[in-house]
């Protein structure tokens, strides 16, 4: 099985958390696993907003290579959902002022730890990536794969939520959008709709998503 991007990256974009691994200093040779909230940057990588007091930041500063699973929300049997594993270097970066504002979008929460001068951002930039659909469906994605994947600008998807302010119907913040689709929080709970394509241009994107929110 040759899984498509596309369909991986919904499957990132849709869940709101995850199970980082880290190379453990305290018990050297073993791994680290730890749930943690993330958010797709503009790229598609898991960013992490962390401490710089948790074990994970430790191990994340002193090694990089490390493994992200996600998993599909609501699904009774884990062996019959979609989840994936992304395998790859997770690193220390200076989020722009744009990025932050992507972070908080998703995970108010994040909010009050900015504030505090302990916490930064690290993010995920996948090596391969194991993607498993249901028993017995299986397959990588190759890290050229993931990185040729249709991206949206901070700057344009900034621009693209303004002018979708006055589209969103009532109960609906909209969190995100992308070449592929957009992430909202509906009733308290988030969801990903899909455009049904790659949507290569702002323009298209945002004319898209106005139509999805328009039957919601």
């Amino acid at each position: 099985m040759k899984p498509n991007v596309d369909t991986a990256i919904h499957l990132l974009h849709a869940a709101p958390s995850g199970t980082l691994a880290t190379h453990s200093l305290q018990l050297p040779g073993y791994p680290f696993a730890t749930a943690l909230p993330f958010v797709p940057d503009q790229q598609h990588h898991p960013l992490f907003l962390v401490s710089s007091l948790a074990e994970h930041t430790k191990n994340l500063l002193a090694n990089q290579h490390t493994s992200f699973m996600v998993s599909s929300a609501g699904d009774s049997n884990i062996l019959t959902g979609a989840r994936m594993t992304l395998v790859g270097d997770t690193t220390r970066i200076d989020a722009s002022p744009e990025l932050v504002a992507r972070y908080v979008r998703y995970q108010p929460d994040a909010e009050q730890y900015l504030s505090l001068g302990d916490f930064a951002f690290f993010t995920l930039a996948p090596k391969r990536v194991r993607y498993i659909a249901g028993f017995g469906q299986m397959g990588w994605i190759e890290e050229s794969d993931w990185a040729d994947a249709a991206v949206l600008s901070l700057a344009d998807e900034a621009q693209c939520l303004q002018e979708l302010i006055a589209a969103q119907p009532p109960g609906v913040r909209l969190l995100g959008v992308d070449p592929y689709g957009c992430d909202i929080e509906h009733k308290g709970k988030r969801d990903r709709l899909r455009l049904g394509g790659t949507i290569e241009t702002p323009e298209k994107i945002c004319e898209s998503v106005k139509r999805l929110l328009a039957v919601l």
